[in-house]
């Protein structure tokens, strides 16, 4: 089903017997609103959610319910001045541009409160790596939706969540309606293994396996469940690290809070340069996560209960 707030809820083994269990994962992606039109037909926007103004010049966007293509623009740089070319451009100073040629054409094209999104295509590369857009949540919407499938006698729930980028807005709604006895929220978190970042201060790195989320700004996960998790992984071979870094939050901050509280975890698989119109992710590590969530959900099944 889908709620008023746009959660869409799957549902399995609705009203067997054994714990109810959430896997969690947000739909939304961050993107740009548009907020006027110029006289000229270039379209003014605000990012929806955490976008730095730095990676958005010369990107290229579909625009609104009839995917009208654009670019976002700038004044070049031969026609700045000095200390313009010392500093990054402000949100302010970035349009899109429809290839309108005027404001009258570009209003019948987009209309205010429309969005702009990313259009960078999925592409696999380099060694069993993933270039894409959005993978901040599309990776734990595909790994939700791959577990979904699994063969279990216990309710699962798979709850793909919104504005989540907003303020993890969706996934307490959801899980107020669902009430789990368990949640899983499944992620793509940031990786700061690139040059120029020392080692002490990577959150995670790629190719080294998934997340496992200790404490961040949102939540501090149930611990007897992380730990369950680092044991488990250990158990089954399967390669692990910690998320080492409490900046920023997931739908685990909300899930965590309803109603009488919820025992959550949040697993997520690394990816480089979130937020920005281009990912990159580890196959591995994906597949990692997979296993993982698919072993506790065996695990669940073999004991009849959460421990």
């Amino acid at each position: 089903k889908t709620d008023a707030m746009g959660n869409l809820i799957a549902i399995k083994n609705p009203g067997a017997p054994g714990p109810k269990v959430m896997l969690a994962a947000h739909m939304d992606e961050v993107a740009l609103m548009i907020v006027g039109v110029e006289n000229n037909g270039f379209l003014k926007f605000r990012p929806i959610g955490g976008v730095d103004p730095r990676v958005l010049v010369a990107k290229t966007v579909l625009v609104g319910s009839r995917k009208i293509p654009g670019v976002i623009g700038s004044k070049p740089i031969h026609l700045q001045r000095p200390p313009e070319r010392e500093r990054a451009f402000t949100m302010e100073e970035l349009l899109i541009d429809i290839g309108a040629k005027n404001k009258e054409e570009a209003e019948r094209l987009v209309k205010l409160g429309e969005c702009a999104y990313f259009t960078t295509k999925y592409e696999e590369f380099g060694q069993n790596k993933v270039k894409a857009k959005a993978l901040d949540d599309r990776v734990g919407c595909a790994l939700a939706m791959r577990l979904f499938q699994e063969e279990v006698s216990f309710p699962l729930i798979a709850a793909f969540t919104v504005q989540e980028e907003v303020g993890l807005r969706g996934a307490g709604i959801a899980t107020y309606q669902i009430k789990p006895d368990l949640a899983l929220v499944l992620e793509g978190t940031t990786a700061s293994d690139v040059p120029g970042t020392d080692d002490h201060k990577h959150a995670t790195s790629l190719g080294q396996g998934p997340a496992i989320t200790v404490m961040d700004r949102a939540s501090i996960p149930h611990p007897p469940l992380v730990q369950e998790l680092f044991a488990l992984a250990k158990e089954e071979g399967i390669e692990v690290q910690v998320r080492r870094n409490t900046a920023g939050g997931t739908d685990a901050g909300q899930v965590q809070m309803s109603e009488e509280g919820v025992k959550v975890a949040t697993i997520a698989v690394p990816c480089r340069y979130i937020h920005s119109p281009v990912s990159v992710m580890s196959k591995d590590d994906y597949e990692g996560a997979y296993k993982l969530v698919r072993s506790y959900l065996k695990r669940l099944q073999e004991r009849g209960g959460i421990a």
